[in-house]
């Protein structure tokens, strides 16, 4: 390793002293092509380094079965590594390709060479986002007073304002034989909501659990609910989020 960076530091030198050598006699067009060359070299010297970074820093990660139907992945759709950003260790990392793996409730990570697949360690994982969501990682042991029954793991942050709403996304395995007795493997979704009011959790898998968490203000919910047409059977996600944001605005 000791050798490795020495060789990576004296490589970014010479790139310096190449670059400074080059433009000793610089005209004034030639200042653009000189900070271009420098700013090579530094990312030449991020490049080297990069895989002793601190965000790679876990466990191996293995594919699934290809036997077994469906996918443990999020998004249900996703076929491919998507570039995200994560909070590891109180560092901010963007930029990163990832996926998360529901079954198993991790954040799987592409190393530098584009090949390995690593598991990055969830208690050091405080947030990460791609793809247009948001996940917060809930420590059910930090908590004080909690009426949900809330577990450890990573949550989607649906909304957060004073009030906070957030999914968890569940996949399970299960097996079952067809009529041609051939067994079939297959996952399985499920999801619960949890509301936070003040410092407290609650489980709101209903309209009807939401809106008694809310219920100072439940008849101002209900009629915002029908005059804005929103289906809270059809998509809970959406319409908590709404009504979590309207709210906290009245």
């Amino acid at each position: 390793m000791q050798i490795r960076t020495l060789k990576v530091i004296a490589f970014l030198l010479l790139s310096v002293f190449w670059a400074k050598t080059s433009f000793g006699q610089e005209t004034p067009g030639d200042s653009t092509i000189r900070q271009a060359s420098l700013g090579q070299a530094v990312s030449n010297f991020y490049i080297s380094i990069g895989q002793e970074s601190r965000v790679y820093n876990g466990i191996e990660y293995h594919p699934y079965d290809r036997t077994i139907k469906g996918t443990a992945l999020f998004p249900l759709d996703a076929e491919t590594w998507a570039t995200g950003k994560v909070t590891y260790d109180g560092i901010s990392y963007d930029g990163v390709p990832m996926m998360y793996d529901i079954y198993k409730d991790v954040l799987v990570a592409l190393l530098y060479n584009h090949f390995s697949m690593y598991i990055l360690q969830s208690n050091r994982v405080r947030d990460f986002s791609f793809s247009g969501h948001q996940f917060i990682r809930v420590n059910a042991d930090s908590l004080t007073n909690d009426r949900s029954g809330i577990s450890t793991g990573f949550y989607e942050q649906l909304y957060k304002g004073k009030t906070m709403v957030l999914a968890k996304w569940v996949k399970t395995i299960q097996h079952s034989t067809s009529i041609t007795t051939v067994l079939e493997t297959y996952f399985i979704e499920n999801h619960d909501y949890y509301l936070l009011k003040g410092n407290t959790y609650y489980k709101v898998n209903s309209k009807g659990a939401f809106l008694d968490v809310l219920k100072d203000k439940k008849p101002a919910l209900q009629k915002y609910l029908k005059d804005n047409h929103i289906n809270f059977r059809q998509d809970p996600a959406t319409a908590m989020a709404i009504l979590a944001a309207y709210y906290d605005r009245i």
